[in-house]
Parts: C-alpha cells; sequence; structure tokens
C-alpha cells in the first residue's frame, strides 16, 4: 500500500515539474519575441487615449502577433474577454442542442442564428485586438471585419426580437418592413463603423466614436423596439420569466455603450490602466454579459411563447430571415472590402509622397 502511494506522489511530483517547465517552454518556442514599446513608438492612429504604454511593436513576423496571445501588452485582456465569452457561447449552444431541434424545428432558426452571430462577432473581435497591430493595412482589414460581425450580430438580434419577442399589436403594423429595414440598419451601421476608423488619420477620436456609435444606436432601438414595447404594455418578471433577462441586456448594453464612448478609467487613473482596467475591456465584459443575458432571453422566449410567434409567423418565415441574415452579412462584407480598397489607395498615395 506504500508503495502504491509513493508511485502516484512521485507521479504528481513529475506532473508539477512539468507544469513549471511550461514557461521555460514558451519562452523556448519564442526566444527573440520583441518587447512592448511606448505610444511614441508607433504611429498616431495605433494609438488609443491614456493608454501609454504596452504597445507591440509593428512589422514583426506574424508568430509574434499569434503568440503575443500570452505576453503582457495592452491588448492582451482585450482578446481574452472575447475569446473566453466566445467559449462560453459555445458552451451555451452545446447545452442547448441537448433540448433544441435546431435541424427539425425551423421555429429553432432564429435563435441558432443569434448564436452563431455571437460566436462570429466574438471571435472576430478577438481576432482583430491580436493580428490588428502588425501593420496598417492589417489594422484596417481585421477592424473591418470586426465590424462586419457587430452589424450581422445587430442582425440575429433584431430577428430574435421580432420572432420570439414580438407583441401581436405591434407584429401587425411592422411584419413586412421589420426585418428588411433590420437589414438597412445593420449595413449602415457596418459602414459608419468602417467611415469612422477610415477617419483616424484625419477626424478627433471623439468624432469617429460619434460616427460609428449613432448608426449603432439607431439601429438597436429599431431591433429592440420589440422588448422596448412590451415592456411598457406592462411586462413584470412575475408574469413573464424571460422579461428579467431582456433588463439585463438592456442594462449592459447601456452601460457597455458609455465605456465605448468615454475612456473614463484611463482618464480617471493615467498611467495605471495600460495592460488592465481599460475602459474598452469592460466594455467586452458588459457587452458579452449583454449577449448572454439575451441568448437567455429568446431561450426562454422561444419556450414559453410558441403559441404565439407560431400564429404570427408563416411556416416559410424562419427560412426567409436566415436568408435574410446571409444577404445582410454579404453586403457588410462588400462594405469592407470597398472601404478596403479605400484604405490601400491611401496607403499607395502615402507611399508616392515619401
Amino acid at each position: 500500500m506504500a508503495t502504491i502511494v509513493m508511485e502516484k506522489l512521485g507521479r504528481v511530483f513529475i506532473n508539477l515539474q512539468q507544469i513549471k517547465e511550461v514557461p521555460r517552454m514558451l519562452t523556448l518556442a519564442a526566444p527573440s519575441m520583441p518587447g512592448t514599446v511606448r505610444d511614441t513608438d508607433v504611429p498616431h492612429y495605433f494609438r488609443e487615449r491614456y493608454i501609454c504604454n504596452g504597445y507591440r511593436p509593428l512589422n514583426q513576423g506574424w508568430r509574434y502577433y499569434f503568440l503575443s496571445l500570452f505576453q503582457r501588452h495592452n491588448e492582451t485582456i482585450n482578446v481574452w474577454t472575447h475569446l473566453l465569452a466566445f467559449f462560453i457561447f459555445l458552451i451555451t449552444l452545446g447545452q442547448l442542442t441537448e433540448t433544441v431541434d435546431f435541424v427539425g424545428d425551423h421555429h429553432s432558426w432564429p435563435l441558432l442564428v443569434v448564436i452563431l452571430s455571437s460566436l462570429t462577432y466574438s471571435s472576430l473581435s478577438a481576432t482583430a485586438h491580436l493580428l490588428g497591430g502588425k501593420s496598417e493595412l492589417c489594422h484596417y482589414t481585421f477592424f473591418f471585419l470586426d465590424f462586419v460581425g457587430v452589424a450581422q450580430y445587430q442582425y440575429g438580434c433584431a430577428l430574435v426580437f421580432f420572432y420570439y419577442s414580438v407583441d401581436e399589436s405591434l407584429h401587425r403594423h411592422v411584419h413586412g418592413i421589420f426585418m428588411p429595414l433590420a437589414t438597412v440598419l445593420s449595413s449602415i451601421s457596418c459602414m459608419g463603423c468602417c467611415c469612422g476608423k477610415y477617419c483616424n488619420h484625419s477626424q478627433p477620436a471623439w468624432v469617429r466614436k460619434l460616427g460609428q456609435a449613432v448608426p449603432s444606436a439607431l439601429a438597436y432601438l429599431w431591433d429592440n423596439s420589440p422588448v422596448t414595447f412590451r415592456v411598457l404594455s406592462g411586462s413584470t418578471p412575475s408574469n413573464d420569466s424571460a422579461i428579467i433577462y431582456h433588463y439585463g441586456h438592456m442594462f449592459f448594453f447601456f452601460i457597455s455603450t458609455f465605456f465605448f464612448l468615454y475612456p473614463l478609467l484611463e482618464y480617471c487613473f493615467p498611467r495605471r490602466c495600460d495592460f488592465i482596467g481599460q475602459s474598452h475591456q469592460v466594455f467586452h465584459v458588459f457587452l458579452s454579459c449583454g449577449t448572454m443575458c439575451q441568448i437567455r432571453a429568446a431561450h426562454l422566449d422561444f419556450v414559453g411563447r410558441r403559441k404565439l410567434y407560431s400564429c404570427l409567423h408563416l411556416s416559410g418565415d424562419a427560412a426567409l430571415f436566415v436568408r435574410l441574415y446571409v444577404v445582410t452579412f454579404i453586403l457588410c462584407a462588400l462594405i469592407a472590402v470597398f472601404m478596403l480598397r479605400k484604405v490601400k489607395q491611401m496607403l499607395d498615395l502615402k507611399i508616392k509622397k515619401k
């Protein structure tokens, strides 16, 4: 018996020794990874207000930026907040597949769309923050993709709100225009975000943020209108199990919007938020929390309001709205490609002037 115990303790000790070797193994895998630099060492369009240190040097190899996922720099938490959110959404999808027939039940397709759109925006955001620092062209490319992710998620929000959360009285007035207008507003939001990023060189930060926030806010107001109408109609947690999650979604959205627009923490604690505590990191966290509330609310509405939405929507509506989601994605991707061409023209002009 004592021999068996000693063998197990020996294995535990060996495993602990191997764990201790992990940092050294990472160092050997990337022995020449350069350190971070100050804001004065990168072009101004890479700088964030009140963030003075922790910038990664430009024009390194791709391997450096991928391995910087495990390095301490001012984008590390931005990457990990949405990377962790991605895995949480993925786990949620796996759990829902145990009770929801996403293949055979066409009424479940809007719920699937909002989860897939959440996975898409979180993964594209993490990619943009991880790889967008390689060069100016990469910066624009990956963040334009990020904006495509945001826009298609906005459509996903509109779809679950309209399909599951809408009341009969509102549906009667907007059923023919709600989803097409959601596509238009998502596309305008994508264009506004891309233009705001494109104007990095010529406009103050607050103008760029406003140009990005206003179209997104208009899309949100329209997409969320079925829930707003439902709240104003007198729904309470006592008679509506999903409404508390709708409240949570709206609360987290408005808080995240504030932190997106204004770098409060960096302003109050200058030079102390270079690595952790940035307002954009808080924005990521609250946005992910809001998304989880939304998915939970959509699932509860999917289960609890089935009799209502089965009567409101025709049998082919779900498939039509899914196709419209694909159209929205393609439109936003084309907008990103168009804006990227303008970026390339601008960069070519800069090279010729040198």
